[in-house]
């Protein structure tokens, strides 16, 4: 994985019910999963969207 990678596309926004474009850092979970983590645009909740094994 690259230093300060990022992901730019598409997440699920759970408060706001709906997809949302938005820019987040690329983080490797516990369980070693890639996991994007951004912040949604139009209320602030935190979205995860989850890329596949690292």
């Amino acid at each position: 994985m690259a230093k300060d990678e990022t992901y730019a596309g598409e997440f699920y926004c759970v408060k706001c019910k709906e997809k949302k474009t938005a820019e987040g850092k690329v983080v490797v979970s516990e369980n070693g999963r890639r996991m994007a983590k951004a912040t949604c645009p139009t209320c602030g909740t935190n979205l995860n969207r989850i890329l596949g094994k690292a």
